[in-house]
């Protein structure tokens, strides 16, 4: 086991440096200058955008900036916002726990429905049951984010009065954006986990252990669902970084005080080391969650423990 770890360690480094390379790349890629940002609405003379380059390192040649960079990164300096001054590691702060709340929540309530309807769909393959929840996750693959954040505004919030449209980030105005990632998680889920299922459900072993008189639903847990949650392991990884993407969309419909509001005005401020904090920081989350997930593999699937 330690091997393993230590391989996916070692690929961890790999891919976060990488990152920190291709984030760095940014203020080179965008377009625009930073001390165009800085100097807005104020006199711009050579003396002072000479300073303001050597204040913020802009002087000094690329590969010395990057090594500056990778420096910062590694204090945990992630530079100061243009437009106000701040950290940006202060700026991201409280906002990259309210995203990660915001995903969790939306993973767990995606968790809970699509295990449950994935299940049950496989249970009763071919019923009206089976299509009845296929049609629903057919009809959540096919859904906006944009459309049904709006359509719970307007239901629950306008029509209801039962949960507030805006608010401050408590508990309550989390319901409804974690809502509306989590239907359309849960439909992506139940697909995977009915077709996985079903797959496993066809296979010997699971035959004999019917043979041996054993009933549906024990067949299932005890020997199905341990082999069939592998794939399903997968996605859920994979539907976490989704989930930070598209955090941005919903963060800003239910103005939910996260990463992806903060991203969308520093990008109408063209707050350059902000949009890299963020960028950053998203990234490296979503690596740590895959390395969760090569984790949970190896407690999932025996034949791991063997290489």
């Amino acid at each position: 086991m330690l091997k393993f770890i230590f391989r996916r360690l070692l690929a961890l480094i790999v891919v976060v440096f990488g990152i920190i390379t291709l984030v760095f790349l940014m203020r080179v890629i965008i377009p625009g200058d930073p001390i165009d940002t800085m100097l807005f609405g104020r006199p711009k003379t050579p003396e002072v955008v000479a300073n303001l380059k050597a204040a913020y390192g802009l002087d000094q040649p690329l590969i010395v900036q990057y090594f500056n960079y990778i420096l910062g990164v590694a204090h945990g300096d992630l530079g100061k916002s243009l437009t106000n001054q701040r950290y940006v590691i202060d700026e991201i702060g409280d906002r990259y726990v309210k995203t990660v709340t915001l995903a969790v929540s939306s993973l767990l309530i995606g968790l809970v429905l699509g295990l449950l309807f994935g299940t049950v769909a496989a249970r009763y393959k071919n019923t009206a049951i089976d299509t009845g929840i296929t049609a629903f996750s057919l009809i959540g693959l096919s859904l906006s984010p944009i459309w049904l954040g709006l359509v719970m505004i307007n239901f629950f919030g306008v029509q209801l009065q039962i949960l507030p449209i805006i608010g401050n980030g408590d508990a309550v105005q989390l319901i409804m954006p974690a809502l509306t990632l989590g239907i359309i998680q849960a439909a992506i889920i139940s697909r995977f986990v009915r077709s996985s299922l079903l797959e496993v459900l066809g296979q010997d072993y699971i035959r004999t252990a019917s043979s041996k008189g054993l009933v549906q639903n024990q067949v299932m847990v005890r020997h199905a669902y341990r082999n069939a949650m592998i794939p399903v392991v997968t996605i859920t990884g994979l539907q976490f970084g989704a989930l930070l993407g598209g955090a941005v969309i919903v963060e800003n419909i239910f103005a939910w005080p996260g990463l992806g509001q903060l991203a969308v005005k520093a990008i109408g401020n063209r707050d350059y080391p902000v949009i890299q904090g963020i960028v950053l920081v998203a990234a490296i989350t979503y690596v740590l969650v895959n390395l969760v997930v090569d984790l949970l593999y190896f407690w999932i699937d025996p034949r791991l423990k063997a290489h």
